[in-house]
Parts: structure tokens; sequence; C-alpha cells
């Protein structure tokens, strides 16, 4: 499984997308992409996730803005040193897609910056 990784200000994001066969139906042009987020603190404060924002971008220019905090379960707080998994799913309408995003986090001082999704492809059959 492929991994793709960034970083900023000591809060490391890696997302593993898998193309999933089912509940993917070729003949309706839906096809679903499975994928695992860790959220890692390497720094020495803790954060919160308060909002993600992705977008989702198809092989016939077609796009789909993801945003929200429905996949973060609550609005975790991650202590130094520890991290957050979470997994998601999305369906498009072609066989090759690319994510990219951000999410919002707030330190325990209040300070709030985003922290980007690294850029990452979705292949049907890829697995």
């Amino acid at each position: 499984m492929i991994s793709y990784a960034a970083t900023k200000r000591n809060i490391k994001v890696t997302v593993q997308p898998i193309y999933l066969d089912e509940p993917t139906d070729f003949l309706k042009r839906q096809f679903t992409f499975g994928y695992v987020v860790s959220i890692a603190n390497t720094g020495s404060a803790e954060v919160q996730l308060l909002r993600r924002r992705w977008v989702v971008s198809e092989a016939d220019g077609s796009r789909q803005d993801l945003e929200g905090d429905s996949e973060l379960q609550g609005h975790p707080v991650i202590p130094p040193g520890e991290e957050h998994v979470h997994d998601g799913a999305c369906t498009i309408a072609s066989f090759n897609g690319m994510v990219e995003g951000n999410y919002l986090v707030q330190r325990s001082d209040g300070e709030q910056f985003r922290v980007p999704v690294p850029s990452f492809h979705l292949h049907a059959a890829a697995n």
C-alpha cells in the first residue's frame, strides 16, 4: 500500500488510499476508494482537530469539495508524541482521481493553523 505524507509545524499527516472492489459498480461508473489517515503530533504542545477540507478531483475535471468535521470523530485532542488515526471512503465516477486538502488544528494556547493533507492519487484496481 502506498503512503503519502506531509508535515507542517510538527504535525504529520499520512494517508494510505486503497481501491475497494466492493461497493464499486463499474456499470454505474461508481468507483469507491477507502483511506486511512494518521495525524501525528511530533511537537511539544497538544493540538485539537477542528475541521477538514478535502478536494477530490476526477479524471474528467469534475470536483467534489468535502468540508466539515463529521469524519473527525468528535474533534479529537492529540497530545505530544501521540497520533489520531481514522478511516473513510469516497466514490468517484472515473478510474482515476486525486485528493488534496488540509486540516484546521488548534494548539492548547488557542493558536489555529492549517496542516496540509498530502496530495494523493486514486487509481481503480491499483491493489
